[in-house]
């Protein structure tokens, strides 16, 4: 059954503001779609779940909201317990997070973590292990920083520090610490961008730290494939999510959009790390899935 659209094309976004990390529940209306997904008439529909993970474990950073929700909730349609990281100030988009989950029949556990600090990464994946009976089988790498700085001369080196701590070194240590405890089958899914192909100007740090997301998939995918566990990447376009408010002033936000006319949804990223943790991708590995809004990039 279809639902009024969040997004028709050519519609902006409603222009709002709040502080880093962003909150989804303080997200302006229309909200993001978590376990709907647009369709071609301007509407949504349920998700349509197939069992396609059905007793899987997965870890997810950064999942009280935007993607990690959406994804953490899709999980759950497909039949997965998840174990959520995110920041501790976001407590409440977690236990929404958690309430959606549950709403579907699956496990969600809370790690409220500051993933910067590498012994905290360490903490999370002996949490994971722990409620999932030494068993994991999916990591969702997906947690991020970012701010808008139109040129280099005013980008400090306190944030180019800051995003690197946040949106690379950490995917290192989830999947070094995961790994493990990971067997023929498991998957890693890395969270990159459009930007680490387009090179956005104003957002040189986080498109410098997109772009070793990629290399590092690709990497990490030579490693391990011998060993039956597949890494591949995710490079969406504009998704409206907190990070939109919380990091981009008005006349960024006002460009928000794609060349179908409107910003992704949470829910059709979600839907691409879904179809990359499931069996359906068994011979996608050491890709990335261009999940952009219709943007023309090489790979």
């Amino acid at each position: 059954m279809s639902s009024k659209a969040q997004f028709e094309s050519g519609h902006e976004i409603p222009v709002s503001s709040q502080e880093f990390p962003g909150k989804e529940s303080h997200m302006p209306k229309p909200q993001p779609l978590f376990d709907e997904i647009p369709t071609d008439d301007g509407k949504s529909q349920k998700y349509k779940p197939a069992g396609k993970l059905k007793g899987k474990k997965a870890i997810i950073t950064g999942g009280d909201s935007g993607i990690g929700r959406a994804t953490a909730i899709l999980f759950a349609m497909e039949g997965a317990d998840s174990l959520i990281a995110y920041l501790p100030e976001e407590e409440d988009d977690a236990q929404e997070t958690k309430k959606r989950v549950e709403q579907y029949g699956q496990q969600c556990y809370l790690v409220p973590t500051d993933l910067r600090d590498q012994a905290n990464c360490k903490k999370v994946v002996d949490e994971a292990v722990r409620v999932f009976s030494g068993k994991i089988d999916i990591l969702f790498n997906n947690a991020a920083y970012q701010m808008v700085v139109e040129d280099i001369k005013d980008l400090s080196e306190d944030q180019w520090l800051n995003t690197f701590n946040t949106n690379i070194h950490p995917y290192f240590f989830m999947a070094k610490y995961s790994l493990p405890h990971m067997k023929r089958g498991s998957t890693i899914i890395n969270n990159a961008s459009i930007n680490a192909y387009i090179g956005r100007p104003d957002l040189l740090d986080y498109t410098s730290t997109k772009g070793a997301i990629i290399s590092f998939t690709r990497g990490l995918h030579n490693q391990q494939i011998g060993k039956g566990i597949r890494v591949n990447s995710i490079a969406p376009g504009p998704v409206w999510t907190p990070l939109i408010p919380s990091t981009m002033p008005e006349s960024a936000q006002k460009q928000f959009t794609s060349p179908m006319g409107r910003p992704s949804q949470p829910s059709e990223i979600a839907a691409c790390v879904v179809f990359l943790a499931s069996p359906d991708s068994s011979s996608v590995c050491g890709q990335t899935i261009h999940c952009n809004g219709g943007s023309f990039v090489s790979s």
